[in-house]
């Protein structure tokens, strides 16, 4: 379950990551500003069409012009994650919360510390993500995922919970089932089981549309 959240984030964000502000060179000149909307550009249509090299050359030369820029170094360990390269992946994450710390970058490292079965750094990283930014659910159930690998069932559970309120769907609801059938709560795991019936649409027959009579008047 986690690897699909896993690659749905890394979708989500590569798309949010696609997003170039328009004063984010304001301070360049223009001919370097221009170059660098190219290989923004270059970079974007790379990983859409998984072309990873032509990508990740025009990250990495974005990065020798602007050797601090946190959302390529974003980018370029999104790409080393989808290649599955996580030594690389880590270290262009870890770099980007350095220069800049975001929930995003924040995120990304954590979940890579969890692929690569490093748990106690990504409760860290899922956990300073959640302090800049506790509205989103799938923060919630990665972290929960992390301590249910550390064995903190209580904890697991608290964040589950939090997801479902935060996103009640199929999802959400059938992770917080698990955990309280896991943790031996079977009158709030049988809760949820009619929560989630109630969020199932009959497949019946459409109903007919009755029209009003007509009536002279």
């Amino acid at each position: 379950m986690l690897e699909l959240l896993i690659l749905a984030a890394f979708a989500v964000l590569a798309y949010f990551n696609t997003v170039v502000h328009d004063d984010e060179y304001a301070g360049m000149s223009r001919k370097v500003g221009d170059r660098m909307g190219k290989l923004w550009d270059i970079a974007h249509q790379g990983m859409r069409e998984n072309r990873f090299l032509r990508a990740e050359k025009a990250l990495l030369t974005i990065l020798k012009i602007d050797e601090k820029n946190a959302a390529a170094y974003n980018r370029l360990g999104i790409l080393y994650a989808k290649q599955k390269e996580y030594r690389d992946a880590i270290d262009c994450f870890e770099i980007a919360s350095s220069i800049e710390s975001t929930p995003s970058s924040l995120h990304n490292l954590g979940l890579i510390y969890y692929e690569t079965e490093n748990y106690e750094k990504a409760a860290i990283a899922f956990e300073q993500a959640l302090k800049l930014e506790d509205d989103l659910a799938a923060r919630h159930v990665a972290y929960a995922k992390v301590q249910e690998k550390l064995g903190n069932t209580r904890l697991m559970v608290l964040e589950l919970e939090k997801a479902a309120e935060l996103e009640e769907n199929n999802e959400t609801l059938n992770l917080l089932y698990k955990a309280y059938q896991a943790a031996g709560m079977e009158r709030e795991a049988d809760m949820i089981q009619e929560r989630m019936k109630k969020l199932i649409v009959p497949a019946g027959r459409p109903k007919r549309i009755i029209r009003p009579r007509r009536v002279a008047i």
